[in-house]
């Protein structure tokens, strides 16, 4: 498959179904995240991305929260956002995605004036992370049984 795709924040209710398709298929599906608490109350006020291939076909998402929202999960830090639901799709594994949605998300979070991005890593991800910048803090802890580091980048 061709690496050639498109990276859009998600701007109408067809991109975000888009969305959750994907983290459907990566989280609930191939890694047993129960449904129930894949989807959040956060959803509804962050900024989604999606990456599509030339044909419409999606390929990843992640989701940037910010403002209060941001706060509560880091820490309160309003100037820090926190980065989720990172996921791309088996096919499009390997071919820069993931890449291209995390900087995306970074200039989306550049634009809401943050000066850093939080996220929580899956431990076997830990230095995909490593490559864009993240730095690595604070001891593992399961989320959803999976093993997980919080990680932050200065932007």
């Amino acid at each position: 498959m061709s690496a050639a795709r498109t990276v859009r924040v998600a701007g109408d209710a067809a991109d975000r179904e888009a969305c959750f398709t994907v983290r459907k298929e990566v989280f609930v599906t191939e890694q047993g995240v129960p449904q129930d608490i894949e989807y959040d109350a956060y959803d509804a006020g962050a900024l989604h991305v999606l990456a599509v291939r030339e044909d419409g076909t999606p390929l990843g998402t992640g989701r940037l929260l910010h403002g209060e929202a941001a706060a509560a999960k880091t820490g309160g830090d309003p100037a820090v956002g926190s980065l989720g639901r990172l996921a791309v799709t088996r096919e499009a594994r390997g071919l820069g995605v993931g890449a291209a949605l995390v900087r995306a998300l970074e200039d989306a979070a550049r634009a809401h004036g943050l000066t850093a991005v939080d996220l929580h890593a899956q431990t076997h991800a830990l230095a995909f992370y490593e490559r864009l910048g993240y730095v690595a803090y604070g001891p593992e802890f399961p989320d959803a049984g999976i093993p997980h580091r919080a990680m932050r980048r200065t932007l």
